[in-house]
């Protein structure tokens, strides 16, 4: 993945991040906790690129995330991504992940059957846990087997994918436990 500039935004959530190069968004950064702590996880990620007013067409992906977060169903389908350098296996997952519409949900065996059989489940879930582009490729919608969360690799786990499909109004089966 290329990315060259990035910059920092308000959402419902939280400030996020997103990265973008030539050829499109190469990265978004959910909330870290503080501004300063989501600039430094893109840094950390991508090096030292510059922090930039995004162009045009980031803008309207900024413009999307936050709308999406705001409780308006944006698919975020014309977001163009740059995943150059990410496996084939994954792309496929993303590209999956990319259907399933705002307060919709899909399971992790779900995914994996369209990619070829449901032993998959496992690999689609690490695919997922490596998604570059959270929200744009939508992985908080993807749940484990009878519509439970499973997990979710962002900051405040799922805790924050629980809040991100109550923002979507999407139904989960979850009883939270004491670990949360």
């Amino acid at each position: 993945m290329t990315a060259h500039h990035f910059a920092i935004f308000d959402t419902a959530i939280g400030r996020c991040g997103i990265a973008w190069g030539r050829r499109g968004v190469s990265a978004v950064q959910l909330p870290m906790g503080n501004e300063d702590k989501t600039r430094a996880r893109i840094r950390q990620r991508y090096g030292d690129i510059a922090e930039v007013a995004p162009r045009a067409e980031v803008q309207r992906a900024i413009d999307g995330i936050v709308e999406l977060l705001d409780g308006k169903p944006n698919d975020l389908a014309d977001v163009v991504l740059d995943l150059e350098g990410v496996p084939e296996f994954h792309r496929g997952v993303y590209e999956i992940a990319r259907t399933i519409p705002p307060g919709k949900t899909m399971t992790y065996g779900d995914i994996a059957k369209r990619l070829g059989g449901v032993e998959l489940s496992r690999d689609v879930g690490q695919a997922l846990g490596r998604n570059p582009c959270p929200i744009v490729v939508p992985c908080h919608r993807v749940l484990a087997a009878g519509g439970k969360p499973g997990g979710f690799s962002a900051n405040g786990g799922v805790v924050t994918k629980l809040k991100m499909l109550a923002i979507e109004g999407a139904v989960v089966n979850h009883t939270p436990s004491l670990f949360e």
